[in-house]
């Protein structure tokens, strides 16, 4: 699930969801402003996400991701990337309090592609 994924190919909310797909992985993309990102379905939340992923990959602003944590937490997000601009103290331990491992890092680096190949 890729929340804060944008239509905008230069911005890192799209790469995400390309790189993700190159790599062979389903992908969720989420904002409530799209209806489709890169060919996909594009969730308004991530309640609306089919199913119970484990994992998220934030590229929101840190005051909007602290508010969707307890949604996260609900449907049973465990894991969290928290990519560079979407990191703050507050929203690390609020992940953690609710039960969510918080990875501060680039989570198209984590799976082994260069963001700027995209």
């Amino acid at each position: 699930m890729i929340v804060g994924a944008s239509r905008d190919r230069s911005k890192y909310g799209n790469k995400a969801v390309r790189a993700y797909l190159s790599n062979g992985w389903t992908v969720f993309p989420v904002n409530p402003n799209c209806k489709e990102i890169e060919g996909l379905k594009c969730y308004k939340s991530p309640k609306e996400v089919p199913g119970n992923p484990e994992y998220a990959s934030l590229y929101v602003p840190p005051t909007i991701g602290i508010k969707l944590l307890n949604e996260l937490a609900e449907i049973g997000v465990k894991t969290i990337y928290v990519n560079p601009g979407a990191e703050s103290d507050e929203l690390i331990e609020e992940a953690k309090r609710l039960g969510m491992k918080p990875i501060l890092a680039c989570s198209i680096r984590a799976i082994g592609i260069n963001p700027e190949l995209f």
